[in-house]
């Protein structure tokens, strides 16, 4: 249930405002070959061209997207030299690693460390989450660049939001259901919810690449040192913040579908919801990147007793889902910050 409610809803909101009203009769004149009929002015208006229709599509995706993603010119006494950047990125990093395990991690394991099979079975659940989110990232972009995006954004958002759906969880609990014996089947239906995933993420490329790459970067540091906090915590200190989670998670899957429902005149509610969905959800998903990551030590132990087989896959889905809705609402805080610098 909690896999199910980690879905990242805001790109299939977004695509029900960014669509023009007249996307139906578009997409009926790209597959009808009848002629149109003669205007009887001599100097008809011209219809727009593909090139236009393409940028009203990105226009109005970012300006739906909470805010516009249009980054600021470069100015390099503001901006500082590389070098600089990248020492003030790395104190950050730094400062957030030690301040959340101070905060989060006072008892630590009493084991004396990580046993070798924990940590070989996290360090290939890691290794899987990484392929997988390098597969979704690969294949959007690809998607985007054959313009999968521009078709998206122009079908039914209620047909994107199902099909979306029903795609994303058969593949994912098919994948679930499959057994590690069972090597092809298995990565064949992990790589078909992968690709899912690019599916619905490739608008996102529509996005300024800064404000991609920065919020990429920020949510491996932030996953990165929330994995550490769980991976190095006493055993089984934070299992308890499954039904918390799965709570919190219902109520921000909620909040995602209210740009669905709710007219544009209810700004205020409008604006509570992606409040809650935006910042309630980034709360969220750390916390069930702290989960998650304490549930693959305990998969591990119960693997290396014999009670359930090994199976890297099946966790790596849960920390990929952590990564794509923190990376999304990294994206809109970047590109809101960046609008309030102008």
């Amino acid at each position: 249930m909690a896999s199910l409610l980690r879905r990242p809803f805001a790109i299939t909101a977004t695509l029900k405002h960014a669509a023009p009203k007249s996307s139906q009769s578009i997409a009926f004149r790209a597959f009808h070959s009848t002629p149109l009929k003669q205007q009887p002015h001599l100097w008809s208006p011209k219809a727009p061209s593909a090139s236009a229709s393409a940028s009203q599509h990105v226009s109005k995706f970012r300006q739906t997207f909470r805010r516009s993603y249009q980054q600021a010119a470069f100015n390099p006494a503001a901006q500082g030299d590389l070098r600089q950047r990248l020492i003030y990125g790395a104190g950050i990093f730094g400062a957030t690693l030690l301040g959340i395990n101070f905060v989060f991690n006072r008892e630590t394991r009493e084991d004396g460390g990580m046993p070798p099979f924990e940590r070989a079975y996290l360090n290939d659940t890691f290794m899987h989450t990484g392929l997988g989110v390098g597969m979704i990232g690969i294949a959007a972009r690809a998607l985007h660049m054959n313009g999968w995006s521009f078709r998206l954004m122009a079908a039914n958002p209620w047909v994107v939001l199902g099909v979306g759906l029903v795609g994303s969880i058969g593949t994912m609990y098919g994948t679930m259901a499959t057994s590690p014996s069972n090597y092809v089947q298995k990565y064949a239906l992990w790589s078909a919810f992968n690709v899912t995933q690019a599916l619905l993420l490739s608008p996102l490329f529509f996005m300024n690449p800064a404000i991609l790459a920065r919020a990429g970067l920020y949510t491996a540091g932030l996953m990165g040192s929330l994995a550490f906090v769980g991976a190095t915590a006493k055993t089984d200190k934070y299992l308890y913040l499954g039904g918390p989670l799965l709570a919190g998670v219902a109520i921000v899957a909620l909040s995602g579908f209210a740009p669905l429902v709710l007219p544009a005149t209810a700004a205020r509610t409008l604006m509570f919801t992606e409040n809650i969905w935006l910042y309630g959800g980034l709360a969220v998903f750390g916390g069930f990147t702290l989960y998650d990551v304490q549930k693959v030590l305990h998969h591990a132990r119960m693997a290396e007793q014999g009670l359930i087989a090994k199976d890297p896959v099946n966790e790596a889905i849960s920390l990929e889902l952590d990564f794509i809705n923190i990376f999304i609402r990294m994206v809109q805080i970047l590109g809101m910050s960046q609008n309030r610098r102008k």
